[in-house]
């Protein structure tokens, strides 16, 4: 699902990521921790193709068996509206349109039917326990429930994969607790693969695999 190799990343002269070598399977819950300035949200982006790796000969990223580094802008563009999904820690809503609004927008981009998309945009609310809220703005929401909205949002194009940085590092204990089942609810209902950066120890230690970065590295 994802193949990582010798993923290195130079700000000016501070080398932020040091050789980043990964392999993520379909379907498998992945937790990143480690220390502040380890690397993590750095490595989280560019899995995410929101960044690029300083070049190498020798580094590679596949995604779904799509070399992404190989593609152009707007191709790339295309690739991670449809491939992937995002979820952070600061839900990232729009405040001017609804709850169902918000979560149409990255279908929309993609140029998808609009009735079928507000109906599947329903659905994702209903699953989650919003339907309740569909037409209510971001500030007429909680915050458990704006990072649900968050949620459906990053599920409508039916995303191979959902990267998540630190999703409930903003939420009350029992929000925090609610949404880290959620994650796994989804990934047996719909075979999603997930890549989360968390300092959750708890939720970390949920995941079917916890990778511990230290200076620019996974250490185990």
């Amino acid at each position: 699902m994802i193949e990582a190799v010798n993923i290195q990343k130079y700000y000016d002269d501070l080398q932020v990521l040091k050789g980043v070598d990964l392999h993520i399977k379909k379907g498998e819950i992945v937790s990143i921790v480690g220390a502040s300035g380890a690397g993590k949200t750095t490595l989280l982006q560019i899995l995410g193709t929101l960044d690029a790796p300083s070049t190498t000969p020798t580094t590679s990223l596949k995604i779904n068996g799509e070399n992404v580094l190989q593609l152009k802008d707007k191709a790339l563009s295309k690739f991670r509206n449809l491939n992937l999904g995002f979820i952070f820690q600061f839900h990232q809503l729009l405040p001017e349109f609804t709850a169902l609004e918000n979560v149409c927008i990255p279908a929309f981009i993609a140029h998808k039917n609009k009735s079928e998309t507000e109906q599947e945009a329903t659905r994702l609310l209903e699953y989650l326990g919003l339907g309740h809220r569909t037409h209510h703005k971001p500030n007429e929401l909680s915050g458990g429930e704006q990072q649900r909205v968050a949620v459906a949002r990053a599920l409508i194009n039916k995303p191979a994969i959902i990267f998540a940085d630190e999703p409930s590092g903003n939420l009350d204990t029992v929000s925090a607790e609610n949404l880290h089942q959620l994650f796994f609810d989804l990934r047996d209902e719909f075979g999603q693969t997930f890549v989360i950066v968390t300092h959750n120890e708890d939720f970390a230690n949920m995941a079917d695999r916890k990778l511990v970065m230290v200076d620019g590295l996974i250490s185990n």
